[in-house]
């Protein structure tokens, strides 16, 4: 995902995408366990993706303060 993507994201959108990532990572995780996993890659895009959201979260959190 793209940054600008999630800067257009509001609250609700963002905590639902976070849930639909850190899924998306357990299930990646358990395929890497299996050794079924295609690309290793995408395990670090998806932690990546996971921290940008969070760090929006947050953002919007401290803007409603």
């Amino acid at each position: 995902m793209k940054a600008n993507e999630i800067k257009e994201m509001t609250a609700d959108e963002l905590n639902t995408k976070l849930a639909e990532l850190k899924e998306e990572l357990f299930n990646l995780r358990f395929q890497h366990a299996v050794n079924q996993l295609e690309n290793p890659k995408r395990l670090q895009a998806v932690k990546k993706d996971i921290a940008r959201v969070k760090t929006f979260i947050r953002k919007h959190e401290s803007e409603a303060q």
